[in-house]
């Protein structure tokens, strides 16, 4: 029943994941959301993602960002990362993740949707048949309202906890000094 809304994978941020194994097991084609996955809500891309996009586009990889945004949020994002991108993506409706495929030209067996929400990102994704992998929304340190819907998405991951052959579809592809901090910490989960 809640299997949809279980990612393949979670991890504390894009930059934790082993992109290398990735590849190595096939994955040519990366998806990822922009507002609280790579950037606090809002903001322009950084040097550090603007690097990122560089070292995953030389590593053979292509991306495309997949955006609730309008067109002008995504372009202002995006001004140093030359990555495909769609807009008003209408998540979790999988039309815009099946177009995203055919801009990539990839099939869903090797490609990945990153993001940082249960019922739009993730699910739109498992919805579609491609492989997702969950990130720990990037939030401000002085945020002290938490919606609904992210009360809602703790459940969901205890309940995905506690599914272990929902767990780790992907294999190992957490760098492993980020998975060792989150197990010292307790926050495999939450």
């Amino acid at each position: 029943m809640f299997k949809v809304f279980y990612p393949y994978e979670y991890v504390n941020s894009v930059f934790a994941i082993d992109y290398e194994k990735l590849y190595t097991k096939g994955y040519r084609g990366l998806l990822f959301d922009i507002d609280n996955t790579l950037v606090p809500h809002g903001n322009d891309s950084t040097e550090e993602v603007d690097a990122f996009f560089l070292k995953l586009h030389s590593m053979g990889f292509k991306t495309l960002l997949l955006s609730n945004n309008d067109e002008e949020r995504v372009k202002r994002f995006k001004k140093n990362i030359d990555s495909f991108y769609l807009c008003d993506a209408q998540k979790p409706r999988p039309e815009k993740y099946l177009k995203a495929l055919k801009m990539l030209g990839m099939k869903k067996e090797e490609t990945v949707f990153i993001g940082d929400q249960i019922f739009t990102d993730i699910c739109g994704a498992n919805l579609s048949g491609i492989a997702s992998i969950l990130v720990k929304f990037i939030g401000y340190d002085q945020e002290t309202k938490i919606g609904i819907r992210r009360n809602l998405e703790k459940l969901i991951l205890i309940l995905y906890g506690l599914n272990k052959s929902c767990q780790k579809r992907l294999g190992d592809i957490q760098k492993r000094e980020e998975s060792e901090h989150a197990m010292e910490k307790g926050q495999a989960f939450l």
